[in-house]
């Protein structure tokens, strides 16, 4: 089964530079990435790599360092790994058409239960990798982000009934550690951390 079906789908290659494949960048970590994506509303698409594509959620207000600010998070498509990359416009008339920068990218490793309030940390990426595929089918997904604004423990939850008729609906939670902000907002970083292009 071709996990990149559905987004595919939705995309020409001849009318979209966006990519259509890619492997893992790194051998030994998994990758995610925050896109900043101005399109018919603007958005934050926050995307980690889990077994072999970027597992995405679009996030409208951005992710927090903030504690106690829980962000909805709506699962969309799996993208290609390559997608941690992709800067630029998506032409107006085609899916998801707007501009796209880099908001935020690095490394993660995954987390789990170990007992009430203790996280394991998993640093192998293999094993990693299915105790977030577990996480998924359940609905709950713990994991150490290692990027350049987004650091620290935070957990994805998926929602019972939140927002009504919406089963795609998650929260992207900040845990407690020594990496929180409070009334951090993503709308005051409007800069890529790769090509320093600007998107207010």
């Amino acid at each position: 089964m071709d996990k990149l079906a559905k987004y595919k789908s939705m995309r020409s290659n001849d009318k979209t530079s966006e990519p259509f494949g890619g492997e893992s960048p790194d051998s030994k970590k998994l990758v995610f990435v925050v896109q900043k994506h101005r399109a018919t509303a603007l958005h934050y698409d926050f995307r980690l790599e889990i077994d072999g594509v970027l597992v995405s959620w679009a996030i409208p207000r951005g992710p927090t360092l903030d504690s106690g600010v829980k962000r909805l998070a709506m699962q969309t498509e799996d993208h290609p790994l390559d997608y941690r990359n992709f800067e630029g416009q998506i032409p107006q008339g085609e899916y998801g058409g707007g501009d796209v920068i880099v908001w935020d990218r690095g490394t993660y490793i995954a987390q789990r239960e170990a007992s009430k309030d203790v996280r394991e940390t998993i640093a192998d990426k293999s094993d990693g990798d299915e105790v977030m595929l577990e996480g998924l089918k359940k609905g709950e997904l713990k994991f150490l982000l290692d990027g350049k604004r987004l650091k620290g423990s935070f957990a994805l939850v998926k929602t019972k009934g939140f927002p009504p008729g919406k089963k795609n609906a998650w929260l992207l939670i900040k845990h407690k550690d020594e990496f929180i902000k409070e009334g951090y907002d993503a709308k005051d970083e409007i800069t890529s951390v790769v090509s320093k292009e600007v998107l207010p």
